[in-house]
């Protein structure tokens, strides 16, 4: 082999290396410390797999209110696809459900169960939309591939809004005993506030914290996985 040669088999696998896939989808299980409303809670995350399906689920629990939400979907190509959800809480004995439906032959989501006729859709869809779990997801691949501002299209509530996080900080976050270094993300949107600070390594957000008009809603904070 010439040195030429040599030198362009050199540079062809350093391309092959920077385009392969820096991040890939893992099964976790996650468990938070969690309070809703001011009020202490028990919080868990998962991802799973079946085939070329996932299913990402996160639940809050407490004396007053269970919120449990679930996300079937598919990576396509790095992008995670939402196939199907479900959203589901009780709070102070009252019980509301609704399943979004996605039809992307369509292009068109929908949302049936405990919504308002004004909510049902069906809404447009774009190519990279997703649900608020997925986003989770995505802040955790595209942090990891040193983003510093991120822009999504969420499909919740019976509409489509953009949210565009933006790198905030580094902050310091044990959890069970171990120092992590995180990114600290924003985006702020209609009186709501949510932060992620996010950690290499660590497959779901280390810390969650969302707010409205000012006031802490709910909070999730890490302290263990697998």
């Amino acid at each position: 082999m010439t040195r030429m040669s040599a030198l362009l088999a050199i540079a062809s696998t350093v391309l092959a290396m920077t385009a392969a896939p820096a991040y890939a989808l893992k099964p976790f299980t996650a468990q938070y410390d969690a309070s809703y409303k001011g009020i202490s809670a028990g919080g868990s995350m998962s991802l799973s797999q079946q085939g070329n399906r996932w299913t990402h689920t996160m639940g809050i629990r407490n004396a007053m209110a269970n919120l449990s939400q679930a996300t079937v979907f598919e990576d396509a190509a790095g992008r995670y696809r939402p196939l199907g959800g479900s959203d589901r809480s009780t709070y102070l004995m009252k019980t509301r459900s609704i399943v979004t439906h996605y039809n992307w032959k369509g292009m068109q989501v929908r949302w049936t169960g405990d919504v308002k006729p004004q909510r049902a859709g069906p809404v447009a869809m774009q190519v990279g939309d997703m649900d608020a779990l997925l986003v989770n997801l995505a802040l955790v691949r595209d942090v990891g591939f040193g983003r510093t501002s991120m822009n999504y299209r969420l499909l919740e509530n019976g509409k489509a809004k953009p949210m565009a996080y933006r790198v905030a900080g580094r902050e310091k976050i044990t959890v069970g005993g171990r120092a992590l270094d995180t990114t600290k993300v924003v985006q702020d949107a209609g009186g709501k506030q949510t932060t992620a600070w996010i950690a290499a390594g660590v497959p779901a957000p280390v810390r969650i914290v969302q707010r409205e008009d000012g006031s802490e809603v709910f909070r999730l904070q890490l302290t263990s996985w697998r």
